[in-house]
Parts: structure tokens; C-alpha cells; sequence
């Protein structure tokens, strides 16, 4: 059993709207002062703050007359603000995250419910605190006598509402298959398999640049505070979701692909975070989306019963012959394809890449024990 997010999106009525808005902006208060009294407590009086002495604090925030809008809304999500807290900090000493910022009132908006803050009978979801069910589009239907453990409301920076309902499904694994591939991640083509299927780099952010630019210019120009500010502000996060949505269903596209061909997937662990400092390659780098297209692929890995295998980053595997091993002192990006001065073969940069990855990645699968027979070879 694996928990698995179906994503929705739903339309409130104008009542369902406004009590929405009211726990967004309560979850949005409790994650901040949550968030600011840790960082006063620790820096000032080098103290740690647990979460129960949080949750206290936010009951007792319900009983001053400052802040007694706060019973206006169910305290399960209030609750859950804190547990995301702990979350970000945990990311963060763990080295998966920055340091958690302050939420903000014109970017994305959360509240996330669990099973005992709604109900959910015969199809519909009605939420704690609200009279009517949600109005969701059913886009595929939800795996039969499931049990929805918690709810997420969100609304993005264009005014769009979704739920992601949270559930427990057994996911039947994919046939075995001999097949492995190793795969190198690129920005002129996206993904270079070693079977020589190469993936093309659509660059969404590219196709969209000019329309995103004008509209920018646009927003820049309007009065701070007025109606068609915030218009204009709409309009480019519609942009930003649209180049958003199309390359998320491009990512899941090749992702899918791969783990149904394939039983082996071997990957460079790429350290994109300092390969973002490059500004010359920094856009370019953050369109493709590698980190994206790694995290997808591993959790459909568990899904399916494949593996994924990452090879250490140190490898040298572009400037490595595949074919005889030789291994070159210098190999420039501006360099695509080069002769190797030890057996003559030309090599494609990537694709010789690709090679040296699954080889690679096939030792450590050796190493573990598990017996893989490539079907794929150089020259196939």
C-alpha cells in the first residue's frame, strides 16, 4: 500500500470563497507567528521552542481580543500549519531546503484538513465550518471504498482552487523486464538514453518568454494598490501556471515512459544547485526542470517495481571513452562530439555520456547482488 494525491479542481460558491480566504489568511498567521517566534527565541535568547508550546500559545491567541478571529475557522488546519513548520525545519537541517521564509499573502494559499475536519459521503467532500459541499470536477474517478485520510485546499496566485485528497492504494507492479537504459540529463535535447531514443527539450519557458515579458511591463506600469494592478499581477501568474502545467505533463510523460520500458534506470546525481550559478545556463537549467524529473522518477520507481540508480557525481562520464576506457584531461561544453586519441572512435558527447552512466550504474546494481542483463549495448 502506497498513500497516493488525486488532484482536483473545484469552484466555491461566493460563501465557500470568503470562509476560505478567512482560513487561509488564519493558516497564514499561525505558520508566521509560529515561525517568527521560533527564530526570536533561538537567536535572542538561544532557546528552542517545541511545537506543543506553539499549540498552546495559538489557543491562547484565540482568547485575546486582538486576535479572536481565529475561532472563525477550524483549528484542525491552524494545527497543521504548525506541523508544516516542523516540516520546513526538518527539510532544512537535513539539507533538502533553505531555511523556511514567511508565507505571503499574494503567493500560493494552503489549508490542509484531516479526516475528522470534513466529511465525505455518497461522492461529496464538505469541509469543517461550511454548510454546502465542494463543487469538484471529477477530471478521473477515485479507486473504489478508499479511505481519504486529509485534504489539501489550495488556491494559486491566479485565483484557482484545487483540492489534493490523500488516500491508501495498492499499486499492481509492471511485469519484469530486461531491459536497463542509462540516461543522461541535458539542455539542448532533455534526456539522452543510451538505447538512442533521445528526448527532445521543448523549453516552455522559451515559447511563452515574449508574452510573459510583455505582460510583466504591463504589471510593472500600474498604480501599486489599484484594481488593475492586481489584473495585470493575474494575468502573469496565469502565464506562470500555464508554462507550469506544460511542462509538469511533459515531465510525467517521459517519466512514465521510461519506467514502463525500462527495469534499470541509471542517473548522474547532478549538483543543480551550484549549476544554477552559472548565469549564462542558470534559465536554461531551471526550464528543464532535473530535479523534477529525478524526484518523479524514483517515486514511480517504488511504484512500479523498478530501480533507480544514481551514480556519484564525480564520475567522469563525458569525457570518458565508453569503448576503451580512455579518459581525457580537459573537455569543454562548447565541445559536442570528440575523438578518442586512444582506440579513434568519434563520440557524441551525451551520448557516450549515456553509455559510461549505465555502466556505471550496472556495477552498483552488481554490487547490490541483483542480477541484470542488459539488452541494450553500444552500437545498438
Amino acid at each position: 500500500m502506497v498513500k497516493k494525491a488525486y488532484k482536483y479542481r473545484f469552484y466555491p460558491t461566493d460563501e465557500q470563497a470568503r470562509h476560505l480566504a478567512q482560513t487561509f489568511g488564519c493558516c497564514r498567521f499561525v505558520y508566521n507567528y509560529a515561525l517568527s517566534t521560533k527564530k526570536h527565541a533561538y537567536f535572542d535568547h538561544k532557546r528552542k521552542i517545541k511545537t506543543s508550546e506553539l499549540s498552546v500559545a495559538i489557543t491562547a491567541l484565540k482568547k485575546e481580543e486582538g486576535t479572536a478571529w481565529l475561532k472563525d475557522v477550524s483549528s484542525v488546519p491552524l494545527q497543521q500549519s504548525l506541523r508544516h513548520l516542523d516540516a520546513a525545519y526538518k527539510n532544512f537541517f537535513e539539507g533538502r531546503a533553505k531555511y523556511p521564509t514567511f508565507k505571503k499573502k499574494h503567493k500560493g494559499q494552503s489549508a490542509t484538513y484531516t479526516d475528522n475536519a470534513f466529511t465525505w459521503r455518497g461522492g461529496k467532500l464538505t469541509l469543517a465550518k461550511q454548510k454546502d459541499p465542494l463543487n469538484i470536477v471529477w477530471s478521473r474517478p477515485l479507486p473504489k471504498d478508499t479511505r481519504i485520510s486529509s485534504v489539501t485546499i489550495s488556491k494559486d496566485p491566479s485565483g484557482r482552487y484545487f483540492i489534493s485528497l490523500l488516500v491508501e492504494e495498492w499499486i499492481e507492479p509492471l511485469p519484469l523486464t530486461e531491459k536497463v537504459v542509462g540516461v543522461d540529463l541535458g539542455l539542448k535535447s532533455l534526456l539522452i538514453p543510451s538505447d538512442g531514443k533521445t528526448i527532445a527539450n521543448p523549453k516552455h519557458l522559451h515559447s511563452y518568454e515574449k508574452k510573459l515579458a510583455k505582460a510583466q511591463r504591463r504589471h510593472a506600469k500600474k498604480k501599486k494598490g489599484s484594481k488593475n494592478r492586481d489584473k495585470a499581477r493575474k494575468k502573469v501568474a496565469r502565464l506562470h501556471a500555464k508554462i507550469v502545467n506544460t511542462r509538469r505533463d511533459y515531465q510525467h510523460k517521459v517519466t512514465t515512459r521510461l519506467i514502463r520500458e525500462n527495469q534499470v534506470i541509471c542517473l548522474e546525481d547532478l549538483h543543480v544547485a551550484g549549476m544554477l550559478k552559472n548565469h549564462c545556463l542558470a534559465k536554461a537549467i531551471s526550464d528543464v526542470g532535473w530535479g523534477e524529473i529525478r524526484r518523479q522518477l524514483e517515486y514511480k520507481a517504488a511504484w512500479y517495481g523498478r530501480t533507480v540508480v544514481i551514480i556519484d557525481r564525480w564520475e567522469a562520464t563525458s569525457k570518458t571513452c565508453s569503448a576503451c576506457g580512455y579518459n581525457l584531461d580537459i573537455l569543454t561544453l562548447d565541445v559536442r562530439e570528440w575523438v578518442c586519441p586512444g582506440c579513434g572512435v568519434c563520440h557524441d558527447r551525451d551520448i557516450n555520456a549515456a553509455y559510461n552512466i549505465l555502466a556505471a550504474g550496472l556495477a552498483v546494481v552488481s554490487a547490490c547482488g541483483e542480477n541484470v542483463r542488459p539488452v541494450t549495448s553500444k552500437g545498438a
